[in-house]
């Protein structure tokens, strides 16, 4: 009789459960381990596609274009964020003190520049057309600006005086303005302003046309009735030495004060600024190349 052949069924492997647990735990260790490492090498490799100084894409190639806009300052509380109403009343410290701080903290960059960490890369530019190679102009906070100074509550608190608002221009990586001269001048420009320019003198050694230059106006007949003179400080215009950005060192955005040296009282008063160059276009629903803002004294 022939032998029976009889197949072994191997016996199954009982692991303990502290054995399965380690073998889990060492699975998932492993796994994340390679997911982490994979995102770290991805990540490395889209690092190094990067600039850390200079954007990816720059002008009309980025999301934000080559128009800018202005931007203004102080801004309402986080309350009322959506608001552009500048609103308080002159003789209510309280009131004031929100929109005095409001500055104060907005231009500590200017009072404490010296604190900066390039703070050397800083010059004083007065009288020149640009900086030196590498350098930065200074925004100086001195006596033209008075009395839209800290020192002098940027004359929130006067009982016949209007407030001053500060203007800037959003920075745009290696924008530059094309000033205006004399000619081709638009037909919607303040005649201010265009008379302003058409007597300028434009020699070859003149500068002080290179201007992104600003007017503020009431929107309104009512509004162009309240809003009473105005000022800027330390010019009517973003001086071309600030120009372009390139996100140097200590880099300082210019800025122009707008004094309302006496706007009607208890009304609101809706108020719109542009800014003024070859290349800047204005579209009021968007707000390209404008602010507007309403400014209210009690």
């Amino acid at each position: 009789m022939a032998d029976k052949i009889v197949e072994k069924v191997p016996k199954p492997i009982v692991y303990s459960g502290f054995a399965y647990r380690t073998k889990i735990l060492l699975f998932y260790v492993l796994f994340y381990a390679a997911l982490i490492g994979f995102f770290a090498a991805m990540l490395a490799v889209f690092y190094q596609t990067l600039d850390a100084k200079k954007p990816k894409w720059m002008l009309d190639e980025s999301l934000i274009g080559s128009n800018p806009g202005l931007g203004f300052r102080p801004m309402p509380p986080d309350s009322n964020v959506e608001s552009t109403l500048i609103w308080y009343k002159s003789n209510d410290r309280g009131n004031v003190q929100y929109w005095q701080e409001e500055l104060t903290n907005f231009l500590e960059v200017n009072y404490k520049k010296e604190k900066l960490p390039h703070a050397s890369n800083i010059e004083n530019c007065a009288g020149k057309q640009e900086p030196e190679p590498g350098r930065v102009c200074d925004v100086a906070m001195d006596n033209k600006w008075a009395p839209c100074l800290a020192r002098d509550g940027f004359n929130y608190n006067s009982s016949i005086g209007g407030p001053c608002i500060f203007l800037k221009l959003n920075k745009i990586y290696g924008w530059k303005p094309e000033y205006y001269n004399n000619t081709g001048l638009p037909p919607n420009m303040p005649p201010h302003l265009k008379e302003q320019l058409q007597n300028m003198n434009y020699g070859p050694n003149e500068y002080a046309h290179k201007f992104v230059w600003v007017t503020c106006e009431g929107e309104n007949p009512a509004d162009i009735e309240n809003i009473g003179p105005i000022q800027f400080f330390p010019s009517a215009g973003f001086s071309g030495k600030y120009f372009p950005f390139m996100n140097q060192d200590g880099y300082l955005s210019p800025l122009v004060a707008v004094y309302f040296e006496k706007p009607t009282r208890g009304v609101l008063i809706n108020i719109e600024c542009k800014a003024w160059a070859r290349n800047i276009y204005h579209d009021r629903v968007d707000r390209r190349g404008s602010v507007h803002f309403e400014l209210m004294v009690d």
